[in-house]
């Protein structure tokens, strides 16, 4: 889409802060006005509208996609969104194990980066998930799915846009929920989420001969994301 305003700004109203475009709100994808809660939160997204130049780019607005998505479908689908994130927990990444030494290394590289969020798990739930080193899935104790759901159930609507968007990147309920909590950051949790990508970039020397370039870009995208969750939740 072609940029086809000059000025952006913020604007206050009785439910929160608009940001205008040639002082016109901007609406979400379901034509609802895009208000942040706060002035903080409304002044980054009017940058994400600012820094645009000839062509407007949405992958490039992820506080703006965010709170779009927050106003568009949490508000209105949280129960059937939560219901999806739970099942994560079954077939959460850090309890599926590469066998020992197939490939070498693989399976002690991912006990050093996966153990201690599942070590936060149990601590913050008093009960240990099950790790496997086979395809078939696992099915957690009723304690663990109870503390996860109860967990999810009391953040907010803003907390939990993040969480929504967090685990389905990171294939683990997890790590997302560290990162709501805000005991993992960005760089780790894209670091434990990819572990095994990284592994294999060692083992064919991506160093000297260039990794993966849709990789690369897809691993770029996912640290920007997870950026900007995390300031979504500073901001709140």
């Amino acid at each position: 889409m072609k940029r086809f305003y000059k000025l952006v700004s913020t604007h206050q109203e009785a439910e929160g802060w608009a940001i205008h475009l040639d002082g016109k709100p901007v609406k979400t994808p379901l034509r609802v006005s895009l208000l942040a809660p706060n002035e903080a939160l409304a002044d980054e997204v009017m940058k994400e509208w600012a820094a645009q130049e000839e062509q407007v780019d949405p992958d490039a607005m992820p506080l703006t996609q965010i709170l779009s998505t927050q106003i568009d479908r949490v508000s209105e689908q949280r129960t059937i969104m939560s219901t999806e994130i739970l099942k994560f927990l079954d077939t959460d990444l850090l309890c599926y194990r590469a066998p020992k030494d197939q490939p070498p290394g693989q399976a002690e590289r991912q006990a050093d980066i996966w153990n201690p969020w599942l070590n936060w798990f149990e601590q913050r739930f008093n009960t240990k998930l099950q790790t496997t080193v086979d395809l078939v899935a696992l099915t957690q104790a009723p304690q663990a799915h109870k503390g996860a759901k109860d967990a999810v159930e009391n953040f907010d609507d803003a907390h939990f846009t993040a969480l929504q968007l967090v685990v389905p990147l990171a294939g683990s309920l997890v790590l997302g929920l560290a990162f709501v909590e805000g005991v993992i950051t960005p760089e780790q949790l894209y670091e434990a989420a990819r572990v095994e990508e990284h592994f294999k970039d060692k083992i064919y020397n991506a160093e000297k001969y260039g990794r993966d370039p849709l990789q690369e870009k897809k691993d770029a995208a996912m640290l920007r994301d997870l950026e900007a969750a995390s300031l979504f939740l500073k901001l709140l």
